[in-house]
């Protein structure tokens, strides 16, 4: 049996996140009391999305502190996947609250309510600039981080949302066209419900441990091409999170000795790794063993 990993050295800045986690939390709360105040419903959509960011920001950081725990007898594939599961709970809700939004926008756009177009614009004004102080935050680490980049991308998604509700209110406050705040609040749900269902649906494939996107046949042409290597067969592949790539095969060789066999070992590992993206790779080595020689096998 051959086995080769690598590990994944993402890293949160604990301070940075707790700013913008309590910053994000503050401006929830502004929103929520300015959307029930002012009767915008666009103001209180925008709430909920900072609050699912907020979550997303502090559920990042919590399960990524979870997921560097080392492994042990009960988690020998480690807690990687404590991310993943964050990710699904915090889509989870922010699917269903988008859903309730859509359908509280299509009855204000048959029944239109009063809006205070001033304080909608000043409540998502805050928002707004908070938001952007919290993308200048997380700005510099965003490029070489992956989990923070996520954050920062979310935060990305409520200013632009926070846009809009400023331009809802000034439509209002001019014109007077209270139904703007309808078609606003129905757009920003329209984006929420998108972004979460692509990562909803990412994870739900993780947790099925779904194939990740790899070119197999590619593979199976590059692995039987390395000298000794006369079939590879039985693969499965899967991953641990959206980064880890786990991989394990049957090789069909000629015969030789195991430290012969080590060196294609390492020449597959190599492969895999550097061409294919693969984290973590066992091989088992066998002679004439197995009947079944088709890539994925179905016994």
């Amino acid at each position: 049996m051959g086995g080769s990993h690598v590990h994944d050295t993402s890293n949160l800045s604990g301070k940075k996140i707790l700013r913008v986690t309590l910053l994000n939390a503050l401006i929830t709360v502004a929103e929520l009391i300015g959307g029930l105040v002012s009767g915008s419903l666009a103001l209180l959509s925008d709430s909920v999305h900072n609050l699912s960011d907020t979550a997303a920001i502090a559920l990042s950081y919590f399960a990524n502190r979870v997921a560097r725990r080392p492994r042990d007898s009960k988690r020998t594939f480690g807690y990687k996947r404590a991310e993943i599961l964050a990710a699904f709970i915090n889509s989870s809700v922010l699917f269903v609250i988008s859903v309730f939004l859509i359908f509280g926008a299509w009855k204000r756009f048959r029944s239109p309510e009063e809006i205070n177009g001033v304080l909608m614009i000043t409540v998502a004004s805050v928002g707004l600039a908070a938001n952007l102080f919290s993308m200048l935050l997380l700005e510099k680490d965003s490029h070489g981080n992956l989990n923070i980049r996520s954050s920062y991308l979310h935060l990305l998604g409520d200013t632009i949302s926070s846009v809009g509700v400023v331009l809802g209110g000034i439509v209002i406050n001019i014109w007077g066209i209270t139904w703007i705040d309808s078609l606003v609040t129905l757009l920003i749900s329209l984006y929420i419900l998108k972004a979460s269902w692509g990562i909803l649906s990412k994870t739900i494939s993780i947790f099925m441990q779904s194939s990740p996107d790899l070119d197999f046949d590619g593979i199976r042409k590059d692995i039987e091409g390395i000298d000794m290597v006369r079939n590879i067969h039985h693969v499965h592949a899967w991953m641990i999170n959206e980064n880890l790539i786990h991989f394990e095969a049957h090789i069909d060789m000629e015969d030789m000795k195991i430290s012969e066999a080590e060196k294609v070992y390492n020449r597959i590992g190599k492969l895999l790794k550097e061409h294919y993206g693969v984290s973590h790779i066992t091989l088992q080595a066998e002679v004439d063993r197995c009947e079944d020689k088709e890539l994925i096998s179905q016994s």
